[in-house]
């Protein structure tokens, strides 16, 4: 394959989420065959299994543009020790109904950016038992707890000069990760 499309799910919804700059700065890190595309999760209603038979416009977008990806990054925050909702409600939408969802197989990718030290650990954790139950291959190593502080991101965008060398690793480990399991 020469061309890898990935699915990027920021679950932040604030307009300048640090986590939705991280996945556009890292997206930069990538080589030129792979581009990322941020989905929009904002304008999906609340999962309701009822709906289940009858999904609305933004769920079936949603799973389309899944499964038109090779792969899935997700970048998120932590909220109270663990993934948004909305983030939560983003991953019910596509893995239903039952035996239909549009996350099986896809190799993923997990990081987090917060003004804490830990870097949302805890959220990526969480995130990752859900990707395991939904048969995501998600990349283990390197893991990246990313602290928001000065100079991460520079004036352009781009990652900052003291975080390049490992996040540009990530990304390296990543691309492989996916063509290991795209093939």
């Amino acid at each position: 394959m020469s061309n890898y499309q990935i699915a990027v799910v920021v679950g932040s919804l604030r307009r300048d989420s640090f986590n939705r700059k991280l996945a556009s700065a890292m997206a930069k890190l990538a080589p030129a065959e792979f581009s990322f595309k941020q989905l929009e999760i904002g304008d999906l209603p609340l999962y309701n299994q009822d709906d289940d038979a009858n999904p609305s416009e933004p769920t079936k977008r949603l799973k389309s543009e899944i499964l038109a990806a090779q792969g899935v990054l997700f970048v998120t925050p932590e909220y109270n020790r663990s993934i948004p909702g909305v983030l939560k409600n983003a991953i019910d939408h596509a893995s239903r109904p039952y035996g239909k969802s549009a996350w099986a197989g896809k190799p993923a990718g997990v990081l987090g950016v917060s003004v804490g030290p830990i870097g949302a650990a805890l959220a990526q954790q969480h995130l990752r038992n859900i990707l395991a139950y939904l048969d995501m291959p998600t990349l283990g190593q390197p893991e990246a707890f990313i602290h928001a502080k000065e100079g991460l991101l520079d004036a352009e965008g781009n990652i900052g000069e003291g975080s390049r060398k490992f996040l540009q690793t990530w990304m390296d480990t990543y691309v492989a990760w996916v063509k290991k399991h795209v093939g």
